[in-house]
């Protein structure tokens, strides 16, 4: 690529970065915590892409005229004449990628992913009282340790409330999930709540569900790496938009 075809490459992915990090599109991919790296990657790519077009520019205003060069130099052999190469146009397909990103952005991780991973449930270091008035806001990754851990003596007796998105295994079983993240989407894992009693009779995978529900101590392994998956007792469910940040950050951190 010449230097014209690098600084364009160089403030694309720049762009597509601090556009990145000045809206939420930038949670698809890493954690929230993460947003000042991905703006200062995106400002340094694009004083990057602007510095070699201007040391490419001034390098070219400084070079000596061919009028100005030897006479000599207009007579040498033919087969000791340096053959010009012309950087191949395909390289300009570089681009692509980076228009993809930003034209078509992918969507956050989901039912697909969860389905063909197995639960990431590990045990907390402790059991933090929950608050008092019901019904109780949880994650997923909260009720999915107290019960399995703590055999659900936290929540027994709680009306409870919890947020995840939808998949089902290859027998239909519908299951709450939220993908966790350790730095960025290439490492999420799922936490999967099995859901029974009052669930919706149709669920598409990655439909974002609220659902109110009581702790049951019935649990089922998961279907991909045979960990604990506890069940949770629905007594209402409704849709819900997808949450701003569609990764629980909470569980792992």
């Amino acid at each position: 690529m010449n230097r014209l075809a690098q600084s364009a490459l160089l403030f694309l992915l720049g762009a597509t970065l601090l556009h990145a990090g000045t809206t939420d599109l930038y949670l698809r991919y890493v954690k929230e915590g993460l947003r000042p790296l991905v703006l200062l990657a995106g400002a340094v790519l694009v004083v990057t892409a602007a510095a070699t077009l201007h040391y490419d520019r001034r390098g070219r205003a400084s070079a000596p005229h061919p009028s100005q060069r030897h006479y000599s130099e207009h007579h040498r052999s033919e087969r000791h004449r340096p053959e010009h190469r012309h950087e191949p146009r395909v390289a300009w397909l570089l681009t692509l990628p980076v228009l993809a990103l930003i034209l078509v952005a992918p969507p956050a991780l989901g039912s697909y992913s969860a389905s063909h991973t197995g639960t990431a449930l590990t045990k907390p270091l402790g059991f933090p009282d929950l608050p008092a008035g019901d019904p109780v806001r949880l994650g997923v990754a909260d009720y999915a340790g107290r019960a399995v851990y703590d055999k659900g003596r936290s929540l027994r007796d709680r009306d409870l409330r919890i947020t995840g998105f939808v998949t089902l295994d290859r027998d239909g079983t519908p299951y709450l999930v939220r993908m966790g993240l350790n730095c960025c989407a290439a490492d999420a894992q799922p936490v999967k709540i099995a859901l029974t009693g009052a669930v919706p009779p149709v669920l598409r995978p990655d439909t974002w569900l609220e659902i109110t529900g009581r702790y049951t101590p019935r649990r089922t392994e998961d279907p991909v790496n045979g960990r604990p998956v506890p069940y949770v007792q629905v007594t209402a469910a409704r849709p819900v938009p997808a949450p701003h940040d569609p990764y629980d950050e909470t569980w792992n951190s």
